[in-house]
């Protein structure tokens, strides 16, 4: 049985395969570009700052690699 989520998920797929490469592209920076601006204004952060500790946030969540471990110490 279907739901309404995956409904709505088939339509939003369905939009994104009728768009070029060139709008998908102008959509994810659009995208990240509001999702910085929502966690500034939320946070009442400058720019630059909510892009450092989101950065930083992405950068702790990643998985030590075992390589770069062993080269650094």
């Amino acid at each position: 049985m279907k739901s309404v989520a995956d409904d709505l998920r088939a339509e939003q797929r369905e939009e994104m395969r009728r768009l070029s490469l060139d709008e998908r592209l102008a959509l994810a920076f659009r995208m990240g570009e509001e999702g910085i601006e929502r966690f500034r204004l939320a946070n009442g952060l400058d720019r630059e700052t909510a892009i450092r500790i989101l950065e930083r946030r992405r950068q702790a969540s990643r998985t030590p690699s075992k390589c770069m471990s062993e080269i650094i110490g």
